[in-house]
């Protein structure tokens, strides 16, 4: 069987199929040829009367259509059509084709049944049933052209009306246990967050679970989902919601073939694309090389390579544990250098304290506004996109303050939940200028449906660096993207100044406040005349002042 030659257009010739449904009478067991599309058989399978097991094909070649290039043909020992569990090995394994014949009592073929993936369709359709067909109009039809219109079709419909880049598109992926309630939030920014590394996202998917599964964090089920609907898409990317154990990521990878990433790596190549400082740079890299060390796969056999040398025993070092070694050995260059960044940054601190001008430094959720609060109130040009971090390195610039006194303002990273640990550890350095500050302008975009777990995420990596009894303003950016009223409702309930950080006429409640702050810790000089806006400042403060 394994030498035998198939015609290339022919999907299954009768003679083929009469002596394999001949021996899978006499032996009473499925049997199954994976056969390649120039005719040639490159696996035979054996199985048990009611099932085979496709194994583990490897890796497809990279390839516009990500089919396999092999197409599966078994017997059934009755005239059962294809399972379900054909159908998943059709999509798992990316086979252009899986067909079933039925190998009756006399050994003759009976009817055949086969079935094929779909491209994108309207109805949602993974695949394509054919059957039952007589075995003879198997070989009727012209396979060769018939699989190269499908991949064309897959192909077509992955790129109809879109212009994204080949490497671009991603689906999000969302597992959440049944008490998450604010899943879709999640997804939000997730998404939010894809868009800032330049990803076009072509699907969102949700699954609810009591528990995450430990292999694929997903159900299988939903796994081999995503799998169809990444080959009728031309997906290239998945992005999870989670941080995905070493083994859930290779696993996942192992199954779809494509390149999986979690929310931390997500947020690390984010950073990585809008640090331009050395400084900068520098956290990055560790941050990054601190969260693969752990993912390097585990050592195998074909990795090793003999580096011993003469005299050297045994495969030597492996490259596995050569790659760990130039990590760990790169992370204790980079925390030495990040060592003197943070003597450099103190020694510049300690200068700036030596002057009497007082410091503000505004906080708060990515994207909330903060760069361009500092533009407006400082006629600064600092970099201030509509994309989450789209500032990485701290930004000072001259504030002007009524009665002629002035503050040095700077914008800082903006947070975000969950943010990995390796990342808030490599910008230590950066993070310390908050604790130089006076003053921090804790600004919230109050348009943003999850503007409450903002403020909480905020203020929990405020306290986890030991910023939490810093004084502080809480600032509504945004009002006018919500109605007055809501607005005036809002500020009143969480005791905060609302602006509109695009409209400078909103922005002398927020200025007087800084003042009075700043009066209060005498950082500047009283003035008799002056009165604290109401509102804003405990009525205790006034007394005091």
């Amino acid at each position: 069987m394994f030498r035998r030659k198939v015609p290339r257009h022919s999907i299954a010739p009768p003679p083929l199929l009469r002596a394999l449904t001949e021996l899978s009478r006499e032996v009473e067991r499925q049997l199954a040829l994976l056969i390649d599309r120039a005719g040639q058989v490159q696996h035979i399978l054996v199985g048990d009367a009611d099932r085979i097991v496709v194994p583990d094909l490897g890796r497809v070649r990279e390839r516009e259509s990500r089919f396999r290039g092999l197409r599966l043909i078994h017997t059934h020992l009755d005239d059962a059509p294809l399972s379900q569990e054909d159908l998943h090995d059709l999509v798992l394994s990316r086979l252009d084709m899986i067909v079933v014949v039925e190998a009756q009592s006399d050994g003759l073929p009976g009817d055949a049944h086969y079935g094929y993936m779909l491209p994108q369709n309207r109805d949602g359709a993974l695949w394509q049933v054919e059957g039952p067909l007589s075995p003879h109009a198997l070989d009727e039809e012209d396979f060769l052209s018939f699989i190269s219109s499908l991949e064309a079709e897959f192909l077509r419909s992955a790129t109809e009306g879109s212009e994204v880049e080949e490497g671009n598109r991603a689906i999000l992926i969302g597992v959440y246990n049944r008490r998450t309630l604010d899943y879709e939030a999640r997804m939000d920014e997730l998404e939010e967050l894809a868009r800032s590394a330049g990803l076009f996202v072509m699907s969102r998917e949700i699954q609810r679970r009591d528990k995450p599964d430990p292999r694929y964090l997903m159900g299988r089920g939903k796994l081999e989902q995503l799998n169809m609907e990444s080959m009728q898409m031309g997906v290239d990317l998945l992005v999870f919601d989670a941080e995905l154990t070493p083994t859930q990521s290779r696993n996942i990878a192992e199954q779809t073939e494509l390149k999986t990433i979690d929310r931390s790596q997500l947020i690390l190549d984010i950073f990585a694309q809008r640090a331009h400082s050395r400084d900068g740079k520098l956290q990055v890299e560790l941050a990054q090389l601190k969260y693969m060390l752990p993912r390097l796969s585990q050592m195998n056999k074909a990795m090793s390579r003999l580096t011993g040398g003469i005299g050297g025993r045994g495969p030597g070092e492996t490259k596995l544990e050569i790659n760990r070694r130039r990590a760990r050995d790169r992370i204790h260059r980079l925390e030495k250098q990040l060592k003197n960044v943070r003597k450099q940054r103190q020694n510049r601190r300690r200068h700036r304290q030596r002057g009497s001008t007082p410091m503000v430094s505004a906080v708060g959720y990515t994207n909330a506004g903060k760069s361009t609060l500092v533009n407006t109130l400082t006629q600064s040009d600092v970099l201030s996109e509509n994309r989450m971090f789209s500032t990485l390195d701290p930004v000072s610039r001259r504030l002007s303050l009524p009665y002629n006194q002035t503050a040095l303002f700077s914008d800082t990273v903006g947070f975000i939940r969950d943010l990995p640990p390796d990342l808030v550890t490599a910008f230590q350095a950066t993070l310390e200028e908050l604790e130089d500050a006076d003053l921090l302008i804790h600004l919230v975009d109050v348009s943003d449906p999850a503007y409450q777990e903002q403020i909480e995420s905020v203020n929990r990596i405020l306290a986890e660096l030991d910023l939490h009894d810093k004084p502080s303003l809480l600032v509504f950016n945004k009002i006018d993207r919500i109605d007055p009223e809501e607005a005036e409702n809002l500020t009143r309930r969480y005791k905060a100044i609302g602006i509109s950080a695009l409209d400078p006429e909103t922005l002398s409640p927020l200025l007087d406040a800084v003042v009075h702050e700043l009066m209060l810790m005498q950082r500047i000089a009283p003035y008799s005349h002056w009165e604290p806006p109401r509102g804003v400042v405990d009525e205790n403060d006034l007394d005091h002042n």
